[in-house]
């Protein structure tokens, strides 16, 4: 049995007890396990998981016996998601994950590691946790709490903290458990959820609208179709400053200037000499100064200053610095680096490699872990000389001032000369880990540096030469060097005659592109992300096709300069750091307790909704940016339309989902996704203004689920006895929509066609479609199925003597049967063309073709007969407004503008019924157009609508 020492909790003095242990990585737990049990009675058994085998020794603490098992997770063990309602893409409005539910599970690859959690902690009565001591690893701890409390409550929880694998800091960390800390936990969840939800919300939002609008080249959209154009509140900023730079570098222009060199050559050697003014931009005044200098040419030694000079090794490594560096000095990109030093640090060699701290705390034992290196043959020489006090080379390490409180700057934590399974990679990052710790305990470079100012005609010049003296810690730093250039030995007052006076001439540069360490370095300024994320943000950038890398320089493709002007355009500086550099700001408070959880959850999703729905609003932003470097497509399956939500499965198909869509002239629909291959639509009324799918189910179509959608309709487009407010079902079951698309007609294609005049049998090409959709509802008059109210028994009255009358106007003979037919549908309701009960027609006002009386049913106005177009369903005016008897004259101040399938709004004529406007009914309606206010038509078809 192996000794511990102090920590730990209840059950002392008892009998042995047994104690869950569970590390972040399998590789963790098998470390820790080895070092605490001294491989000493060490069994192991597989779990439920075949990745995370279980560890079984015996151990004490704070003199209590226990029998530890010691398991692992694989990092994050649940996945934080949107429940199923939300997770389809086409599922809801995008604005609607700001506030859907989501919900924290095991996902479907894990479930083996939960069960192997939950009947390991069943028999025991403690649970240490040994994640990686940051927030993430904090999160994950309440993870596994949460697995493990919910089939034993009794359980008691520690946490143990430790920054390195090895036996000193492991054995320490058991002596020393805690509680876990919540705050970081609920820290990590808020970003998790405002991540989520705004990254769910822009992504959705720009992929529909977008991917099959334009032709992307094939480096960006390998398949055309399933292009995903991402959002991330880090991964935009980060964007930002790649693009912003190559904008700023495109935006360069060269321009000259002049400046004048000078250079004095001795038997000690050569001193060239810069002209204080630097340079300047006018030819001319450069020229002027010059031959001023060439007239008078002596130079006089005005300053001679001689100074001391320190270069200082840098401060402790953090990961930040750890990723520049490698990035700067050994070519390995973030991502990469820190896969290496993960490698490391599990087996061993590095401490914790995700640490913000660049300080030494003082009673870190730095002179053990110097002595340490002694042994190696490249820099245990220069460890020789650190621990020699007679070197005078130890100097205590700087304070870089950033402290996390959970982990040391990283530093070498085991001796190596290079393991056997080590790549080149290994070595290298292992190298630069050791160096560094033994550069920042050591004494800075220093040098005697000479500054000469001399003056020529009035003139400033300049020289400097340095001497380095002591190299100290650029003897085992090789990254860094520091040069040093002899000038000869001038005096005050000395004169001498310049060797070369010219005037040289030169051109202004652009900034340079960004490289991988300039962009950590404008991350880490700005707050944008955190050192363990920093670099999975630049590798999206690259996945993503936003930006490419080349030659080390990043430059941005031009779909990330699309996007980034599009959002530009807008006025929201989305692709700036502000936002996002606010929002960690918030979630550090949340993480020491000075905010609350919900409370930055709240505001966060609040002031991005917001945003988000102005985005949206502004849309075509985004398209002229697209415009700028894409051609348009005609990928798009329909129209461009854009998805509101799944309303049902495809009851033609049976394969895909009918989603409701909305056509960019504002009509509404429910189509199947399969389109081409399935081309089942439902059209909604036309005077449709907002449709949102709810999650109201509806109960009587099957079948199901057949979810209802909130409509809004124009007011002055419906009957006044209808609620401009309905939730209803396209199911079959709704009678006030199918009413309403009768009255209405629908937002189908082609609706602005007309027939010619006289004929009755106009055709559609979506005539197929209309009549499906339609032909499945109930009657409006007698409310029976199998027929559409067009064709009701019961409302067809006279049919045969106005099919004769018909005939007749039209010169076609009598007894000529002819019917209308408006989208494939037969109309023998409107077929009133000739005279009825002795009563004459009237030509149509738009279309000249006789005119049907009819009656009307509605509520307001039973039994009012009024005179309407067969051939373009125009609405002609009221019987008993108009002239009667015998010949009735044509209205005057109608104006046609009706479209098949759709309501005609027009002002009335005649007997003092001028500038009154009636319904689709013929109700009366008093105004005008709310939109231009001209009293001749309606806003639905104002010319200035949508403007």
């Amino acid at each position: 049995m192996a000794h511990g020492g102090g920590g730990g909790g209840g059950g002392r003095g008892g009998g042995r007890i047994n104690v869950l242990n569970v590390a972040e990585k399998p590789s963790v737990a098998k470390s820790v396990s080895e070092i605490l049990s001294r491989n000493q009675q060490l069994i192991s058994r597989r779990g439920r998981s075949q990745f995370n085998c279980i560890f079984e020794f015996d151990y004490v603490i704070r003199g209590q016996p226990c029998h530890m098992l010691f398991t692992s997770v694989l990092g994050h063990l649940m996945e934080l998601d949107f429940d199923d309602r939300y997770r389809k893409w086409n599922s809801c409005d995008p604005v609607d994950l700001y506030h859907a539910t989501v919900r924290k599970f095991v996902p479907e690859d894990k479930l083996n590691i939960q069960r192997t959690l939950e009947e390991e902690a069943r028999k025991c009565q403690w649970l240490i946790l040994w994640l990686d001591c940051d927030r993430e690893g904090e999160n994950i701890a309440f993870e596994v709490i949460d697995v493990c409390t919910k089939v034993n409550r009794n359980l008691d929880i520690k946490r143990a903290h430790f920054s390195a694998l090895i036996e000193r800091a492991i054995k320490d960390s058991v002596q020393n458990l805690v509680m876990p800390n919540k705050l970081f936990a609920d820290a990590v969840d808020v970003r998790q959820e405002i991540d989520l939800r705004i990254g769910a919300s822009f992504t959705r939002f720009q992929t529909m609208l977008l991917s099959n609008a334009f032709v992307l080249d094939a480096s960006t959209n390998t398949d055309g179709r399933n292009l995903v154009l991402s959002y991330g509140p880090c991964q935009f900023p980060t964007l930002g400053f790649v693009v912003e730079r190559y904008w700023e570098r495109e935006a360069h222009e060269p321009e000259d200037f002049w400046t004048i060199n000078c250079t004095h050559r001795s038997e000690e050697g050569t001193a060239t000499f810069n002209w204080m003014r630097n340079h300047l931009f006018d030819y001319a005044c450069a020229l002027v100064i010059y031959e001023l200098c060439v007239d008078e040419p002596t130079a006089t030694v005005t300053d001679v200053r001689h100074q001391e000079k320190l270069k200082y090794p840098p401060y402790p490594l953090s990961t930040i610095e750890l990723e520049k560096r490698a990035s700067r000095y050994l070519h390995m990109s973030a991502e990469h680096t820190m896969k290496v030093a993960e490698d490391l640090y599990n087996w061993g060699f590095i401490s914790y490699p995700r640490t913000e701290t660049d300080r030494f705390s003082l009673e870190t034992d730095l002179r053990a872990m110097v002595s340490e290196q002694q042994g190696h043959e490249r820099w245990g020489s220069y460890a020789q000389r650190l621990l020699d006090p007679e070197a005078g080379v130890w100097r205590n390490p700087g304070n870089g001032g950033h402290d996390d409180k959970a982990h040391p700057p990283i530093h070498p934590t085991r001796f190596s000369n290079g393991e056997s399974n080590w790549t080149q990679q290994h070595h290298k990052v292992y190298e630069l880990v050791v160096r560094h710790f033994l550069a920042c305990v050591s004494q800075p470079a220093k040098g005697a540096e000479t500054a000469v100012h001399v003056d020529i005609a009035g003139e400033k010049f300049s020289s400097t030469g340095r001497v380095i003296l002591e190299k100290n810690y650029l003897d085992v730093y090789i990254y860094e060097s520091w040069a040093g250039s002899l000038i000869p030995t001038y005096t005050h007052g000395q004169q001498f005659m310049p060797t070369t006076l010219t005037l040289d001439s030169g051109v202004t540069r652009p900034p340079p592109l960004l490289t991988e360490a300039d962009l950590l370095t404008c991350m880490d300024k700005a707050g944008i992300g955190t050192d363990a994320t920093m670099h999975d943000h630049i590798k999206k950038l690259l996945d993503r096709s936003y930006a490419i890398k080349e030659n080390a320089y990043f430059i941005p493709t031009d779909l990330g300069q699309a996007l980034v002007m599009g959002y530009d355009d807008m006025g929201y500086e989305l692709w700036k750091p502000y936002l996002r550099a606010r929002m960690e700001s918030d979630m550090k408070d949340v993480s020491i307790g000075n905010k609350r959880r919900a409370e930055v959850l709240d505001a966060c999703l609040q002031q991005m909704k917001a945003c988000f729905i102005d985005a949206r609003a502004r849309k075509e932003k985004l398209f002229e940016a697209m415009g700028n470097f894409f051609e348009r497509s005609n990928r798009s399956s329909n129209n461009d339309q854009t998805s509101g939500g799944v309303v049902r499965k495809c009851d033609l198909c049976h394969n895909s989902d009918m989603v409701l869509k909305q056509k960019p002239d504002g009509n509404f629909m429910v189509g199947c996704l399969g389109y081409p291959l399935c081309r089942n639509v439902v059209w909604l009324p036309g005077s449709i203004s907002q449709a949102v799918v709810t999650g109201n189910t509806c109960l009587t179509c099957t079948p199901g689920p057949v979810f209802k959608i909130q409509f809004k309709f124009r007011r002055l487009e419906i009957p006044p006895d209808y609620n401009a407010d309905h939730l209803g079902c396209i199911g079959g079951c709704d009678d006030t929509l199918k009413q309403l698309i009768d009255i209405c007609g629908t937002g189908a294609r082609n609706t602005s066609s007309t027939p010619g005049r006289g004929r009755g049998n106009p055709t559609s090409s979506s005539s197929g479609q209309r009549s499906n959709s339609r032909g499945r509802m109930a009657c409006i008059y007698c409310r029976q199925t199998g027929h559409s109210s067009d064709v009701c028994p019961s409302h067809i009255s006279q049919s045969n003597r106005r099919t004769q009358g018909f005939g007749q106007q039209n010169g076609r003979g009598q007894g000529n049967s002819t019917s209308s037919s408006i989208g494939g549908r037969i109309n023998p309701r409107n077929q009133d063309f000739g005279r009825q009960n002795g009563e004459a027609s009237i030509p149509c006002s738009s279309c000249g073709s006789p005119c049907t009386l009819l009656t009307s049913n509605s509520a307001r106005n039973p039994g009012r007969k009024f005179y309407s177009c067969q051939a373009c369903r125009n609405f002609n005016g009221w019987e008993d407004m108009l002239s009667g008897g015998g010949s009735v004259p044509r209205p005057s101040g109608f104006a046609s503008n009706a479209r098949r399938g759709g309501r005609a709004n027009r002002s009335g004529g005649g007997h003092g019924s001028s500038g009154a406007f009636v319904s689709a009914t013929g109700e009366p309606v008093s105004g005008r157009c709310f939109i231009c206010g001209d009293p001749s038509h309606f806003a639905n078809v104002c010319p200035n609508r949508g403007r």
